[in-house]
């Protein structure tokens, strides 16, 4: 009995340190993307018209 929880609570585990690792490259990659369509933005201020 007390196996089959053990195996179960491990698997949660391993299900959650995944989704958290691809959520931290999700987040740093949304972030660098974020950064470089600023950087061309103030690169072409100039050219822009409001």
């Amino acid at each position: 009995m007390s196996e089959r929880i053990y195996n179960t609570m491990k698997s949660v585990g391993v299900g959650n340190l995944v989704m958290g690792i691809l959520f931290i490259v999700a987040g740093v990659a949304g972030g660098v993307i974020m950064i470089i369509s600023g950087g061309k933005l103030l690169k072409k201020k100039s050219e822009i018209l409001f």
